[in-house]
């Protein structure tokens, strides 16, 4: 159906729905894109068993990630957007649905670029279509801290912030260094090549031709990818909505509930 030649699907991949043996519910195919420095599991895990009652789920860990190795060269956001399509091809799915979080929207929109035929719907989280000058002096503050092998402190800047506001606040002490110490142990060993290549990112030629009933969800208090980028998505994608959810970068952690019911909800309105 695809117009381009897909890879072998390489990566590691989560699946969940019908044909899983799950025992989950099954439905229309729904593909994710996980944020960097994280895995299918870190970023959507809260809200996965809730994604796999609709839908068939299919998701791929990026280099460094889950159970995908390492890359011993830079990343391609091409490579990244066709082994998710690809991913999905092999477990059956003709035509899916995309989710796309944090540096999975760039991966989901090119995805969507690239393979108009399969992509049904596409819905875009706490992201960006390219980097701007506050995201070119957060990216390589994370990539150093994730080199220099510090992962407490690595850990610490992260906490800051990818939290919203409200949600640090609210933290006793005891709370916010048990969720800095959960951060330093969850973080990807790729994180280095994943916060290399997102400055290199930019899908703005891609956000006019893309095709697919199109949600875009701006994360309020988010300090890494701002309103501003959110409603650049929105304005530029044909026909995109855009809605919003109060938390910072972590919606999975903040509001996991409502972020779930946000996606399942459009979805439901645009499934094949």
């Amino acid at each position: 159906m695809s117009a381009r030649t897909l890879p072998e699907a390489t990566f590691a991949r989560t699946v969940l729905g019908s044909g899983s043996g799950s025992g989950s519910g099954s439905g229309p195919g729904l593909a994710l894109a996980h944020g960097a420095g994280s895995s299918v599991a870190g970023t959507y895990g809260p809200i996965l068993e809730g994604l796999a009652a609709h839908h068939t789920v299919v998701g791929i860990d990026y280099p460094g990630s889950g159970d995908t190795p390492r890359s011993t060269t830079p990343l391609s956001l091409d490579d990244l957007a066709d082994q998710l399509v690809a991913a999905a091809v092999a477990e059956g799915l003709d035509t899916f649905a995309l989710s796309g979080y944090s540096l999975g929207g760039p991966v989901a929109i090119r995805a969507a670029a690239r393979h108009p035929e399969r992509v049904t719907a596409l819905v875009l989280t706490a992201t960006f279509p390219y980097r701007d000058n506050h995201l070119a002096l957060a990216l390589p503050i994370w990539r150093k801290l994730a080199e220099s092998g510090n992962r407490e402190v690595l850990a610490e800047y992260l906490t800051m912030m990818a939290l919203g506001a409200d949600a640090l606040e609210a933290m006793p002490a005891e709370q916010l260094q048990q969720v800095i110490g959960f951060t330093a142990a969850s973080v990807a060993d790729g994180t280095p090549e994943h916060a290399e290549l997102a400055p290199r990112v930019d899908v703005r030629d891609d956000l006019p031709h893309i095709k697919a009933p199109t949600l875009v969800i701006s994360t309020t208090q988010d300090r890494f990818t701002s309103t501003r980028l959110h409603r650049q998505l929105a304005d530029t994608i044909p026909g995109a909505q855009l809605v919003e959810i109060h938390t910072g970068h972590l919606p999975m952690v903040e509001r996991p509930e409502e972020w779930q019911k946000l996606i399942t909800t459009f979805l439901a309105r645009h499934s094949a």
